[in-house]
């Protein structure tokens, strides 16, 4: 499989960028780091600048038909930039009109709220976004991992980065089932 990382230039939390990337790459598949420039994001540990990670491709230059998936890691400022982009929100829904699994922890939904695809879903989240959550029409869940179906694709979401390891066995489960689905 070959799954996009979506990313802003600054702000995503490193431990949710690089723990299912390396998840992804351990099980023999192809990570790409998509963000809205060319260059490097930067990580951040918490509020504290950490590693730089080279951008393989910009919103620009893919389309979701391009991935089997799609992994929105978090950190306050990450989601919070990427919900401004107008390409990035457009790739967004991409993944789900294409019927294409998109995993999403901590800040993350933040993005898909923004996309308008959280009515009817259940979604893990950080608990301040509960609030918007369901003001979008979503139902907000205190939950390690959600797995919600009730919609055009699989949606894999998490509370915080101490949810990663169900994270990110439930988004290789998910995705290899949908990639399999697809034939």
């Amino acid at each position: 499989m070959r799954i996009a990382f979506l990313t802003a230039p600054e702000g995503v939390e490193q431990i949710e960028l690089t723990k299912p990337w390396q998840a992804v790459t351990d099980a023999g598949h192809e990570a790409v780091l998509v963000s809205t420039r060319s260059g490097e994001v930067q990580g951040f540990n918490h509020l504290d600048k950490a590693d730089t990670f080279p951008v393989d491709r910009t919103v620009g230059e893919v389309s979701a038909d391009e991935f089997d998936g799609l992994v929105l890691p978090g950190g306050v400022a990450n989601p919070d930039a990427l919900r401004m982009d107008e390409k990035a929100v457009e790739l967004v829904k991409d993944f789900f009109d294409r019927g294409l699994p998109v995993a999403a922890v901590c800040h993350a939904p933040w993005t898909l709220v923004e996309a308008g695809l959280v009515s009817g879903r259940e979604l893990a989240s950080w608990p301040s976004l509960r609030t918007d959550i369901a003001n979008a029409g979503g139902t907000w869940v205190d939950e390690e991992v959600k797995v919600d179906t009730n919609g055009p694709n699989v949606l894999v979401t998490s509370r915080k980065p101490d949810d990663l390891d169900a994270f990110d066995e439930a988004l290789l489960r998910e995705f290899a089932k949908a990639a399999e689905n697809r034939g």
